[in-house]
């Protein structure tokens, strides 16, 4: 007699489910549902991928399920098919990827959340509201933000993103009487339609159509437009169209740091239509807006990468905006690229895919030529405004000061003069990159990693970027007792104290990590750079993203000689790209701009083809590079690394991998090699690279590979990842 056997996934690092009995009594059980499992000496939580009528393992060795959690499944069928799809490509034990698809909270806790968050209803006339907080900025602004959504109605997850205390404004509101909590109700796409919406110009209008076109059915497009084009009109337009038919749309950004502005946008389109998604959002907040977006409540996904593992009610279109930032990679883990696998989500699920750039990626670009995705392109700027005019500052025999050249510092005089804002742009945070010593010559090496420590002199630190590391910026010389210790090069903090003198009086913004790090502090800088008429901002490459800055008529650009000699066949690309975003920030408004790039190379290649002919030259030059070398998109890659307590081990395990692995035909093996930096937080680390022009090549010895290693001698002082499509070889 058949004994029916349930297959559950867990988050264990092990390349299998596990199968257990039925619970006792009457209760069901279907795939996606949450149960609680005995597990060594414990108890999990885990989800059910499969029912079966037998199992390989005697019925006598099962376990029995505890609980079932759930009274209706979290996932369907074909979402937990796209999981295990994804799992076996990036060869990832499948019970992380199936976990990973839901919120951490539902992965430890029982019981769900109530997710249907009550939205905050500007119950006054938004002029009489306006005029009772003219004393009072934030609370104005939370009026602003409610008066222009569709049913002047939000929930606090929208609101939060104008950072600060949102929360003392919403209640000084309420108390005012201005404000009240109500209930959601469903919104009407019809209500849409009588939202202001800026013109579309005809290039605009072509990409909305030919997408809109696609409904229904699965396309991938690029969208390459120049940075100001409008490409978020677009997206915001396409929304439109797929809520309008009663589907969902899911829109994936980078980073964090650009969703607070995207989202303003979204909500005041959409309302309480949008739910918004990412790591900085409390374990509560993060699922309740996962629950409304499975089951419908919220048609519009805003998120980072994560977001496309999680299940979406009717998903009608997928839109990966800044679809070339490697931020889409996780690097830890299961190590994923959320551009690719939104590429598969939208054709399992029958939709369009868009992905948005100013500055396509190699491997999307090899694919819009190829004639595998469809290829739109918006070359003017929305509102007429002009690309800027781009130069190279020869700094060979200039003399700077903190990095900056007299020919920048004299152009940025002249536009303070102007009334203008002007930006100075250096990829490094930190006052400097190193703390040297002019007597012995020591430096502030950090003692885990390959790698010096930067000086953060403001908080009087020096600091790994790598490890996290920190040590208190010494006095004296630790080798020789000197006094004469110097920071060598330039960082953002010592680019805000040289501007700072320079230009005193003048408003001065620094953007990165360090002066973003507490919730809702971007917010807030933005909003002094709108609010300042002649100003200066200072920052590294979250200045270069997606940010619209109309007074801003002149970029400079600090110390972008680095990519042009790094080991890694990706810097090209990456400098290239970055170059071009920031190049962005300029001219965006009604006045003409101009970008100054200080290099002492300017007659190097890349920086000739990119100032004089482009991007599009520059992305013809370095794939006809790659072509020649064999490097990708012309072939498929993998990245085996491994790391231990002692040098030899990794390398040991990797040259044992290789002879057992023998003769592996198509598939060339690069290695094993101590990685780039090798030694990071502490351990050290090995690489063995995979390559091959036959994708299916390459998976097989993977395969291979994976039930290769856990036999090898050494194997257990050794930890290994593979990562699959590598972007990073560090």
């Amino acid at each position: 007699m058949k004994t029916p056997v349930l297959r559950v996934a867990l988050a264990v690092p092990l390349p299998k489910f596990f199968d257990y009995l039925p619970p006792r009594g009457p209760a069901a059980c279907r795939p996606g549902q949450r149960v609680l499992v005995p597990f060594g000496r414990g108890t999990r939580i885990g989800v059910v991928v499969e029912c079966l009528d037998r199992s390989e393992i005697p019925v006598e060795n099962l376990k029995r399920v505890a609980g079932v959690l759930d009274p209706e499944p979290l996932l369907d069928a074909a979402h937990l098919d796209f999981l295990r799809w994804s799992a076996a490509y990036y060869h990832h034990p499948a019970g992380e990827v199936v976990c990973a698809a839901l919120p951490a909270r539902l992965r430890k806790e029982k019981k769900p959340l109530a997710f249907r968050e009550r939205l905050w209803h500007l119950c006054a006339d938004p002029e009489q509201a306006c005029a009772q907080t003219r004393r009072a900025p934030r609370q104005r602004r939370v009026v602003e933000l409610l008066s222009s959504s569709p049913q002047r109605a939000l929930p606090r997850e929208a609101l939060n993103a104008l950072g600060g205390d949102v929360g003392g404004a919403l209640r000084a509101l309420a108390g005012k009487g201005l404000i009240e909590q109500t209930e959601p109700r469903p919104v009407s796409p019809a209500r849409l339609d009588g939202v202001a919406v800026p013109e579309l110009h005809e290039e605009q209008r072509a990409a909305v159509e030919a997408v809109a076109g696609a409904l229904g059915r699965f396309a991938p497009f690029l969208l390459e437009g120049v940075t100001g084009s409008g490409k978020t009109e677009v997206y915001l337009r396409l929304a439109r169209r797929v809520l309008a038919r009663g589907d969902s749309v899911m829109v994936l950004v980078p980073e964090i740091s650009l969703t607070p502005q995207l989202q303003r946008r979204f909500a005041e389109r959409f309302g309480a239509q949008v739910a918004l998604l990412h790591s900085a959002l409390g374990a509560g907040e993060r699922e309740r807006a996962w629950q409304r977006v499975r089951l419908g409540e919220a048609r519009v996904v805003l998120g980072t990468r994560s977001c496309v593992l999680y299940p979406v009610d009717r998903l009608g279109l997928v839109i990966v905006d800044e679809e070339h930032d490697t931020s889409f990679k996780q690097q830890e883990g299961f190590r994923y690229s959320a551009r690719d696998l939104a590429v598969i989500r939208a054709q399992r699920a029958g939709c369009p895919v868009l992905l948005g750039s100013a500055t396509p990626s190699l491997e999307t670009l090899h694919n819009a030529r190829g004639g595998r995705y469809h290829w739109l392109r918006l070359r003017q700027r929305a509102g007429g405004a002009k690309a800027p005019s781009i130069e190279l500052l020869d700094i060979r025999d200039q003399p700077l000061r903190s990095g900056l050249s007299q020919p920048l510092l004299r152009e940025l005089e002249r536009t303070l003069a102007r009334g203008e804002q002007g930006m100075v742009f250096i990829n490094r945070r930190g006052y400097a990159p190193v703390l040297a010593c002019y007597s012995c010559g020591w430096v502030s090496d950090c003692p885990r990693c390959d790698a010096r420590q930067t000086v953060h002199r403001r908080a009087g630190l020096l600091w790994c970027h790598h490890c996290g590391s920190q040590r208190r910026i010494p006095r004296h010389c630790p080798e020789c007792g000197s006094a004469e210790l110097n920071p060598l090069g330039q960082g953002t903090e010592q680019l805000e104290q040289r501007l700072s003198e320079q230009f005193p009086g003048v408003p001065l913004i620094r953007v990165d990590r360090d002066a973003t790090a507490r919730k809702g502090s971007l917010d807030r800088l933005l909003a002094r750079v709108r609010a300042a008429e002649a100003a200066l901002l200072v920052g590294t490459q979250m200045l270069a993203k997606g940010h619209h800055f109309p007074r801003v008529t002149l970029v400079g650009v600090v110390d972008a000689d680095g990519g042009l000699f790094s080991a890694d066949f990706r810097a090209p690309e990456r400098l290239a790209q970055l170059l071009v975003q920031v190049a962005g920030r300029a001219g965006r408004g009604e006045r003409p701009g101009r970008v100054l790039i200080q290099t002492r190379y300017p007659e190097h290649p890349l920086m000739q083809v990119l100032v004089r002919e482009g991007y599009d030259a520059f992305a013809g030059m370095a794939l006809a590079e790659r072509r020649e070398a064999a490097y990708p998109p012309f072939t498929h890659q993998a990245l085996l690394r491994a790391e231990a307590g002692d040098a030899e081990a990794p390398l040991a395990l990797l040259r044992d991998l290789v002879e057992a692995l023998g003769e592996t035909g198509p598939v060339s093996l690069w290695g094993p090699v101590p990685a780039p930096m090798a030694r990071r937080v502490g351990r050290y680390r090995a690489h063995l690279l995979l390559q091959s022009e036959r994708r299916a090549e390459l998976h097989r010895v993977l395969d291979r590979l994976g039930d290769l290693l856990p036999g090898l001698p050494g194997v257990r002082r050794v930890r290994w990842s593979l990562d699959v499509d590598p972007v990073d070889s560090y």
